[in-house]
């Protein structure tokens, strides 16, 4: 059978598969459960421009590390090649979960479509909680075949995935286009509506720095082109570009959405602040005040256009985490650290169809445990962006240092920094920044290393014998 993926990912599609697992659901709500209560719109924006910064200079380190390994796996071969299989295992275990979760976080996402813009169509047939969480036989239904469907677009081919992506962020990026176009032209929307510039409730700086604590949450996905790596039908030396202008563009909609949304404050409120401070009391559309400002901006015509911009991005996500996940195994099944199943490719499509299904299984168990204890792992595998962020620094670190490129070994220590006080604020509870794990995410990092070691220890076990 041949082994070899095609390359029919062209400079646009990868650019896409990024910006389209940058952006998604999280992007139109936490103007309003994150972003304004913590920093204002001033403060946001001044987090996001330096947490972009941090990236880029992480993504310098992509580059550099894809121009030397242009195969799919990315930071597992990047971590094998530098610091041997132990330390590639570690890496690839937590950003393989990393990358897992957000595929059914993507599509339980489409039931709070449903709950929040067409008026819980979903919501029918037996129902029951967990964690607090209402779950619906139709949300259920819903999760299922979003996930079955991009699944088996995910194994027709490489190239056809590449095209429907594109697609999907150009119908994001459109929909977040006409909503800022539409607040640029009315007159009842004026930059004095964005005062204050930051949060009353926290000191500047602590606003800044709490926003610039959720990077490695708001920009994975970026990382997912190294993934892809061995199917570009371009040059790798063009990925720094791609990288770059999907982490601006990425910036760009988080810091569009949340100055929009505090430009237009809705009737009875003086300032967006003091909107902000009575979420609590609200609901319906007032208790999403990016939608509620989309609405206010052009009626029911600015509600389909977010909600246009939001299916976009949570559909990209599943496709993007889906193509992310399966090469990060395949990589790994061909190195033997996993079983070769997970590295045989569909005959005719040339796709890691057996990865790709193995995604799929554990996907399909998530949407009957509800958003809530899915939140745990997803929150848990942040950290998995962090430590694949900090592998491949120190990896471009180690080469560039054989190689005396000055440049790369600077970016390299700078971005293994960035992402251990990335681990550490995810890990050590600060209470100026509220971003560290809650309980139950922290019994299931416990459990996951567990597993980890289980596994390793089955696997040393086998190659000896």
């Amino acid at each position: 059978m041949e082994t070899k993926l095609e390359k029919k990912l062209s400079p646009l599609n990868v650019w896409s598969l990024a910006l389209g697992c940058i952006i998604g659901w999280g992007a139109f709500v936490m103007p309003g459960n994150t972003f304004l209560g913590k920093a204002g719109p001033l403060g946001t924006a001044i987090a996001m421009a330096i947490a972009a910064g941090i990236m880029i200079i992480i993504a310098f380190n992509y580059n550099f590390m894809i121009n030397k390994y242009p195969v799919a796996g990315g930071e597992f071969t990047y971590t094998q090649k530098a610091f041997g299989q132990k330390h590639a295992c570690v890496c690839s275990w937590f950003l393989g979960l990393s990358y897992l979760a957000i595929v059914p976080l993507n599509a339980t996402a489409l039931a709070l479509i449903g709950r929040n813009l067409l008026n819980n169509v979903f919501q029918v047939g037996f129902h029951y909680s967990v964690a607090g969480y209402d779950i619906y036989l139709g949300e259920i239904i819903l999760a299922i075949v979003a996930l079955l469907l991009f699944a088996y677009l995910s194994i027709r081919g490489v190239k056809f995935t590449g095209i429907f992506q594109t697609g999907l962020v150009f119908a994001l990026v459109g929909g977040v286009l006409i909503i800022t176009v539409a607040a640029l032209v009315n007159p009842n929307v004026k930059l004095s509506n964005l005062t204050p510039g930051f949060y009353p409730g926290n000191s500047s700086m602590a606003g800044v720095l709490a926003v610039i604590a959720v990077a490695p949450w708001a920009f994975v996905g970026f990382d997912t082109i190294p993934q892809a790596a061995e199917e570009f039908q371009f040059s790798a030396k063009k990925t720094k570009f791609i990288m770059v202008l999907s982490i601006l563009f990425g910036a760009a909609v988080y810091v569009i959405l949340n100055t929009v949304t505090a430009m237009v404050v809705p009737e009875g409120y003086e300032n967006w602040s003091e909107y902000i401070n009575d979420l609590p009391n609200l609901n319906g559309l007032l208790s999403l005040p990016t939608f509620h400002a989309g609405y206010q901006l052009l009626g029911t015509a600015g509600l389909v256009f977010l909600g246009l911009a939001v299916l976009g991005a949570i559909l990209s996500g599943i496709i993007g985490f889906y193509m992310a996940t399966s090469r990060l195994l395949y990589s790994m099944a061909k190195e033997r650290v996993l079983p070769q199943w997970f590295g045989e490719l569909h005959e005719k499509y040339k796709t890691p169809a057996h990865a790709i299904l193995f995604v799929l299984i554990i996907a399909l168990i998530a949407p009957f445990f509800g958003r809530t204890a899915l939140g745990w792992i997803v929150d848990m595998s942040s950290i998995g962006a962090a430590i694949g962020y900090g592998y491949t620094s120190m990896a471009a670190f180690v080469f560039a240092r054989k190689e005396k490129n000055m440049g790369i070994m600077i970016t390299g220590v700078i971005g293994s920094i960035m992402a251990l006080i990335f681990v550490i604020l995810l890990l050590v509870p600060i209470p100026i920044f509220h971003c560290s794990l809650g309980k139950e995410s922290y019994i299931c990092l416990v459990a996951w290393i567990i597993i980890g070691i289980v596994f390793y220890c089955l696997a040393r076990r086998k190659e000896k014998k």
